[in-house]
C-alpha cells in the first residue's frame, strides 16, 4: 500500500503532529509525504531527513501558503491517482482539509485514529473515549486523520526520501486569507508540552489563575493549560483548552489543579503517562483517573508546592 501524509508546516519549519501521522502511515506501507506551500524548500529539506519517508512531493505555489483547504485538497485529490491512503494529523488545520478531500474522492473519512489493526482496519475512540470502536473502510481509497498522542513521533534524522515537484490547480477562488492571530509564547506547545500544569473553574478568576498556576508551571518549564469551565469563564485564552474540543494532550505529567474532571476534560488528558490531581472534592471524578491524588484545598498546598521545587 502506497501512502501520502500531508506535511503541516509554517513555510519554514515542519510541525511535530505530522512526525505521528509519518508513524501511522508506516504502519500501512510506503510513506510519501506532501508539503504544499510557498517558499517551503526548507521545509521539503526537513521532510525528506524523516525517517521511513520514501518520496516528498512538493507543491511551491502562493496558492497553498496558507493552508487553506479550498485550495490545497484539489492538490491532494490529485495526488490520490497514485496512492491508497492519505493521513493528516489531526489539528485543526489537517481535520479543515481531510473532509474536503474525502468528499472529492468520494469515501468516507475515518477520523482520529488510535491504532492500525490492518491495511483498512482501525480503532478510535467514541462517547468521548469511554469506548474504542474498531472500524475496517471498504472504500477503494483511504482518507484518515492520526490523533498525535496515540503513535510515537518518527525520527528527524535517518531518511532520504526523493524530492519530487508538483503542481495543483491552484488558486480555487472559493475562499482568501484575511490574516492570523497567532499567540506567541516561550511554553512549550500543550500537544508538545512534557509536562502540563492546568488550572479549573476553583481558580476564581484570571487573576488568581495567573497568581497559583503561572509560578509553578515556570518552576517545572511547563505548558499551561485549562478545563473548558475555566477557558469559558475567561480566566485564559481559548488555546489553553485541554478536552475533547479543545486540545489532546498526552504529557509524561499532567498536574490538574481545581479540575474536577468532566468527562469532556478527561478525553483530553487520560492518557497521560502521570497524572497528579489536587481538588477539595475527594468524590470528584478526576481522581478515578489520577495516579496520584492530594485531596487539600489548592490555594494552601499549589504555593506550598511551588516555594519546595
Amino acid at each position: 500500500m502506497k501512502t501520502l501524509v500531508w506535511v503541516e508546516h509554517d513555510n519554514s519549519e515542519m510541525k511535530d503532529a505530522t512526525l505521528s501521522a509519518v508513524t501511522a502511515a508506516g504502519r500501512l506501507g510506503e510513506v510519501h509525504l506532501l508539503v504544499a506551500g510557498s517558499g517551503c524548500a526548507g521545509v521539503a529539506e526537513q521532510a525528506a531527513s524523516v525517517a521511513g519517508v520514501g518520496k516528498v512531493h512538493v507543491a511551491d505555489d502562493a496558492a497553498y501558503e496558507h493552508a487553506l483547504a479550498e485550495n490545497v485538497a484539489p492538490l491532494i485529490a490529485d495526488l490520490m491517482s497514485d496512492h491508497d491512503a492519505v493521513l493528516f494529523p489531526a489539528t485543526t488545520t489537517g481535520k479543515n482539509i481531510a473532509p474536503r478531500v474525502a468528499a472529492l474522492l468520494d469515501v468516507m473519512q475515518v477520523s482520529d485514529i488510535i491504532s492500525v489493526e490492518g491495511d483498512k482496519t482501525f480503532t478510535r475512540p467514541i462517547y468521548a473515549g469511554n469506548a474504542i470502536a474498531t472500524v475496517e473502510s471498504s472504500d477503494p481509497k483511504l482518507v484518515i486523520t492520526v490523533r498525535g498522542t496515540a503513535f510515537d513521533k518518527a525520527a528527524t534524522e535517518g531518511g532520504s526520501g526523493a524530492v519530487e515537484a508538483v503542481s495543483g490547480s491552484g488558486v480555487a477562488g472559493l475562499s482568501s486569507f484575511v490574516g492570523a492571530e497567532i499567540a506567541e509564547s516561550e511554553r512549550p506547545e500543550l500537544t508538545s508540552a512534557k509536562v502540563i500544569v492546568s488550572g479549573g473553574r476553583a481558580l476564581k478568576d484570571a487573576e488568581t489563575f495567573e497568581q497559583y498556576i503561572t509560578p509553578l508551571a515556570d518552576k517545572l518549564g511547563a505548558g499551561i493549560g485549562a478545563s473548558r469551565a475555566a477557558v469559558d469563564a475567561g480566566y485564559v485564552p481559548n488555546d489553553y483548552q485541554v478536552g475533547q474540543t479543545g486540545k489532546i494532550v498526552a504529557p509524561e505529567v499532567y498536574i490538574a489543579i481545581g479540575i474536577s474532571g468532566a468527562i469532556q476534560h478527561l478525553a483530553g488528558m487520560k492518557d497521560s503517562k502521570t497524572i497528579i490531581a489536587i481538588n477539595k472534592d475527594e468524590d470528584a471524578p478526576i481522581f478515578q483517573v489520577a495516579d496520584i491524588g492530594l485531596v487539600a484545598d489548592l490555594f494552601k498546598v499549589v504555593p506550598e508546592l511551588t516555594e519546595k521545587l
